[in-house]
């Protein structure tokens, strides 16, 4: 798999995800002023890559931090988190990340500059190498609930481009795949931002995992004539009560399945459950811009003055969702229990 994000002693260097499908090329952020913007232009997106690529660039920010005492590069450490903070609302896994590395220095905070500098580093990397490892024990938890042949349907892109590496709802279906299923994925296109046929396709065809896109407003139909067996998404934020927040667009995914009685599983490491809080009515959900909807490759598509709407992510009633697929394990409804016991 052509990686996601990496540590480079020149910065952080991602995979441009606007640029694909026709085009594979790669951006190394100097700063982690670069970085912020990295995230909130969708350089890099998905939530656990999101949280990893805000750790990198925390410890990017402090390696190149002026500083010669904690205090001085405590106080450059909140500034730098506070723009990492403000990058990306919905993703719970940004602000995972951020409490997560201001925590690593408060544990070293009595050591020199330079070892604080470097604990951060190493840190970042560390959260690097265990998304990966939590994306494959994913895929191996939720493989054995696939069908052993036909359709599985996924909104978005939640595959390695999403994580450091293998995936988390497209984990699930390489592992299934890996495992001797025969299954045919049809990706959901993704308006506005078309992960799904630019990205999640692209994933696939690379695997040799056979790939069908479909738009949007085709799922229910494909549902009706029996070509999908089972929906897996990935997730931005999962309440306690088993509230999704996930792309635009899952929602309606997870009624339609619901409909034609088909097993909606969702798939997302532990960090992307957020204990404290309660409903995905308390989830905030991203504003982008309407530009996004309004043109298509530069290409306007719509009237001038046209009111337009264009929240990032919806929520998906824990009433929907037949499963949550973690790397702790799978949890069954009532999600506030069986979430609860994977925590503990």
């Amino acid at each position: 798999m052509v990686k996601t994000l990496e540590w480079t002693d020149d910065g952080v260097r991602f995979i441009d995800q606007r640029k694909l499908p026709t085009e594979e090329s790669f951006v190394t952020c100097a700063t982690y002023e670069e970085v912020a913007e990295a995230i909130r232009n969708m350089t890099v997106r998905g939530a656990p890559a999101i949280g990893v690529a805000a750790a990198m660039g925390i410890a990017l920010g402090m390696r190149d931090a002026e500083g010669d005492h904690a205090g001085e590069l405590r106080r450059r450490l909140d500034e730098i988190c506070d723009t990492m903070g403000e990058t990306r609302p919905t993703a719970v896994n940004l602000f995972w990340a951020i409490e997560r590395m201001r925590r690593r220095f408060d544990e070293i905070s009595e050591s020199t500059p330079a070892q604080i500098r470097q604990a951060l580093i190493l840190e970042a990397q560390r959260m690097y190498v265990e998304d990966i490892a939590a994306c494959e024990a994913m895929g191996r938890h939720g493989a054995a609930l696939l069908p052993s042949s036909g359709g599985v349907l996924t909104h978005c892109n939640a595959g390695a481009l999403a994580t450091c590496g293998y995936g988390t709802a497209l984990g699930v279906i390489r592992s299934a795949v890996e495992s001797g299923k025969k299954l045919h994925v049809f990706a959901d296109e993704t308006r506005p931002f078309l992960q799904g046929s630019r990205l999640t396709a692209w994933e696939l065809m690379k695997d040799g995992i056979p790939t069908t896109v479909i738009s949007d407003n085709m799922a229910g139909a494909m549902m009706r004539l029996g070509k999908i067996c089972a929906v897996v998404v990935g997730a931005d934020r999962i309440a306690a009560n088993g509230d999704v927040a996930n792309k635009i667009g899952t929602y309606t995914v997870a009624v339609l399945a619901k409909e034609h009685a088909i097993p909606f599983y969702v798939a997302a490491p532990f960090s992307s459950i957020d204990l404290a809080t309660p409903t995905g009515a308390q989830i905030p959900i991203e504003q982008r811009s309407a530009r996004e909807v309004t043109h298509i490759s530069g290409k306007q598509i719509v009237p001038d003055g046209v009111k337009v709407e264009n929240p990032a992510f919806d929520v998906t009633p824990a009433r929907l969702v037949t499963a949550i697929i973690t790397e702790r394990g799978v949890a069954q409804p009532t999600y506030a229990e069986s979430l609860q016991k994977l925590a503990g």
